[in-house]
């Protein structure tokens, strides 16, 4: 009897406890919650300073996904018509949120860094075709000043998927 008695006061001391601290609720939309800094979000398609898409179609991204939750299809780039530096680019990406696990797999992958996780986390669909993802959704604006992709460029501009890149000090 005594120590469910202790129990009861135990339990109503936490209570009492509680009321008067602060509440550590969040009031979502206006106030949005820091990150993990290794926190794994929504994924993006990056460029190069110059406007051109960091994709180069090689699909290693699709082959190290668990959860097969991404389709790359390839096409060949040309002079009068470049998206990305190298030979190909992805003319279909796409990426099935439902599928997807988070892993960051695809983004070790990449030889050109080109798709990331970012901190995007407001992901919510209607239906199941909302929740596929395509490379016009995934493909980040091109920075201030440069061109959109498709760009017309000088015959025998870009020789390389990877730019050459300078040695690490």
């Amino acid at each position: 009897m005594i120590k469910e008695v202790v129990a009861v006061l135990e339990g109503m001391f936490t209570v009492l406890k509680h009321l008067v601290q602060p509440p550590v609720t969040i009031q979502y939309p206006e106030e949005k919650r820091p990150f993990a800094q290794r926190f794994k979000g929504r994924h993006e398609l990056k460029r190069y300073d110059n406007g051109l898409e960091k994709c180069i179609g090689c699909a290693l991204c699709a082959a190290a996904c668990p959860a097969d939750a991404i389709w790359v299809e390839a096409a060949e780039n040309t002079d009068e018509e470049r998206y990305s530096p190298g030979e190909r680019y992805a003319r279909t990406y796409e990426i099935n949120m439902l599928r997807c696990i988070f892993c960051g797999y695809c983004e070790d992958a990449c030889p050109t860094e080109a798709i990331v996780l970012e901190d995007h986390y407001e992901l919510s669909y209607y239906d199941r075709r909302s929740a596929i993802f395509t490379k016009e959704m995934l493909l980040v604006p091109p920075p201030p000043g440069a061109p959109d992709t498709p760009i017309r460029v000088k015959p025998g501009m870009f020789d390389r998927a990877i730019p050459e890149m300078e040695d690490p000090k």
